[in-house]
């Protein structure tokens, strides 16, 4: 079942609480879908991008799932609506599937309506994740410059110093 509360950075509730105000408008056929969204945020847990654990979801996370119903595995990425392209995997947060799938982690089961009852997915993999991603490359980074100090330091090691020409030896 869903956790009590879900786990968004402070870029992503950020920009997902602007997406609701920009959004709320009377006749919005989004409204249900939004109300939905700010449920989600509201019982949200806000960490810094650097402290996100590495099998939770985020925004413009790629995810692979299990319908439980039929054991079919599915792949999306969660997006912003305007970036939203179904037949590229790319699903909206504001999808009935896409909004419940923030924040979960693996082996969580989302459960949401849909016309025919309710349907079960459960989270089985995060196969990219853009907080993720960068703590990699800075570790990356960071263990580059790392050897690169020692290659500098390990280089002179066992040598002696070189005369200068200060005026005296």
């Amino acid at each position: 079942m869903m956790q009590n509360n879900i786990i968004i950075t402070g870029p992503d509730m950020e920009k997902l609480r602007h997406l609701l105000d920009s959004l709320r408008a009377p006749g919005n056929q989004e409204q249900q879908h939004l109300v939905v969204l700010e449920e989600e945020l509201d019982r949200a847990r806000i960490m810094p991008s650097f402290e996100v654990p590495p099998d939770v979801v985020t925004m413009n996370s790629k995810v692979r799932l299990t319908d439980l119903q039929n054991g079919k595995k599915l792949t999306y990425t969660l997006v912003c609506p305007r970036n939203a392209n179904f037949d590229h995997g790319k699903i909206s947060i504001l999808a009935p599937i896409g909004t419940p799938i923030l924040g979960s982690r693996t082996g969580d089961v989302i459960e949401w309506k849909v016309p025919a009852g309710i349907r079960r997915l459960r989270v089985e993999e995060i196969l990219h994740q853009p907080e993720g991603a960068v703590r990699a490359a800075r570790a990356l980074a960071s263990e580059g410059s790392r050897k690169a100090e020692m290659g500098v330091c390990s280089r002179f090691a066992g040598r002696p110093r070189p005369r200068r020409a200060y005026g005296f030896v």
